[in-house]
């Protein structure tokens, strides 16, 4: 089955419904009706040339799991890596790491289609906007500096480490723990399920931001911590350091979307 982007039916609901012609100005200075155009066409044509194909070879094949790494199916790697020299992860993310600050409006326009043609396949650089977000609102200069650039850029991936086997959507139940090491650095313990892309090897590097609890947190909600966890540690020159202890422990297998992988991971 073939996938066609409904472009005109996407350009409407964007200009007639949502409104976004309204941001054009000087919050937003290279967001235009020409810009939106070239945008919707350019995510259409990859989203059926290059993604739709992949679709049900992936969700056939799916990932693969095996002595603790997970192989992408077959062509999702090159795929994100041609997504990735696209500038897409960066549309909506700031100018200062190298993004495009166009309307998140937008964005989510253009990955409508990304994700109605290969939904296994958009869940990943969706995974990596989540974490560019939380990066912008509450990382320091310095771990922007190192990671918020690379997720901008496609370069690494990111994933949202929540879910525990005991503990679903009520993360207050959570129990990973993270010890401090007295250097700035935690000790992250704990298993969690259900991280989609949580390993793959169509990056070098995943950035892994992680839910858990300091020795002297509250219980409940408010005792939750966020800590960013790299699959590769980061040397000071930028360059990849040695691999990090946690791991995938298997592949979790959801369907329809089999050639995404739904990690076990074990920290």
């Amino acid at each position: 089955m073939t996938y066609r982007a409904p472009l005109r039916d996407i350009a409407f609901t964007l200009r007639a419904i949502a409104g976004a012609d309204a941001l054009m100005g000087d919050a937003f200075p290279d967001f235009d009706a020409e810009v939106t155009d070239a945008v919707l066409e350019a995510a259409g044509q990859f989203s059926e040339g290059v993604l739709a194909p992949l679709n049900r070879i992936g969700d056939q094949k799916g990932s693969q799991y095996a002595n603790g790494a997970v192989t992408a199916a077959p062509g999702f790697a090159d795929a994100y890596r041609q997504f990735a020299a696209g500038g897409w992860t960066g549309l909506a993310a700031p100018v200062h790491a190298g993004g495009q600050g166009l309307p998140k409006a937008l964005e989510l326009a253009a990955f409508e289609t990304v994700h109605s043609a290969n939904m296994a396949f958009g869940l990943c650089p969706m995974l990596s906007l989540a974490a560019i977000e939380a990066l912008e609102a509450v990382g320091s200069e310095a771990q922007k500096e190192i990671w918020l650039t690379r997720l901008v850029s496609g370069e690494w991936t990111g994933a949202m480490v929540l879910t525990e086997p005991h503990a679903g959507t009520d993360l207050g139940s959570l129990t990973a723990t993270a010890t401090p090491n007295g250097d700035g650095t935690y000790a992250l313990n704990g298993q969690k399920i259900f991280i989609t892309w949580g390993d793959h090897d169509a990056t070098d590097n995943i950035v892994h931001m992680v839910l858990a609890r300091l020795p002297d947190a509250p219980p409940g909600p408010k005792g939750i911590s966020l800590f960013l966890a790299p699959k590769f540690l980061v040397n000071a020159d930028g360059s990849l350091g040695a691999r990090n202890a946690f791991r995938p422990v298997g592949v979790e297998h959801k369907l329809g979307i089999h050639a995404s992988p739904t990690c076990v991971m074990s920290y």
